[in-house]
């Protein structure tokens, strides 16, 4: 499968929308917005982090939309994050998709951040280099409940 990352478009949003309202997925990925299916508040944080100095890229696969990548935050503190559709999970895109976008990144470090018991985003991060350097607790409004959290960094 041939994955690529390109700038996000105006038609990528609608189908990101779609994607952030899976409920295996939200409850995957725990730490999400406290109303995913608020399409007001969603188009507002697309309008926002488009508009910022964050490198945000939709993520295709086989020409297809599958997600989106991005690293944002302020400089020595920017983290990754990255969500592909679940119908796509397991075929190894989430960790093409973030090779691409580290390359076009070359800032180090950058910092991750998954739920302790996602076992897939944590392999994703550490195949790409990424270790774990700390646990942490914080409310994942997807499960409804404080939860741990792993912080990873990707170094020089």
């Amino acid at each position: 499968m041939n994955v690529e990352l390109r700038a996000v478009h105006d038609s990528d949003l609608p189908v990101f929308f779609r994607q952030m309202n899976d409920p295996e997925a939200l409850h995957m990925a725990a730490f999400v917005p406290k109303d995913p299916a608020d399409r007001d508040a969603f188009d507002a944080h697309w309008a926002k982090i488009r508009s910022s100095s964050d490198v945000v890229r939709t993520v295709l696969a086989d020409g297809d939309v599958v997600g989106s990548a991005a690293v944002y935050g302020v400089a020595g503190e920017r983290e990754v994050t990255y969500w592909v559709d679940r119908a796509y999970w397991g075929k190894g895109i989430a960790t093409a998709a973030l090779r691409s976008l580290l390359t076009a990144v070359p800032e180090r470090p950058l910092y991750a951040r998954a739920a302790s018991d996602n076992a897939g985003s944590l392999r994703v991060l550490e195949k790409c280099g990424f270790r774990a350097v700390a646990s942490a607790r914080g409310y994942a409004q997807a499960r409804g409940a404080e939860i741990d959290e792993t912080v990873l960094i990707l170094e020089g």
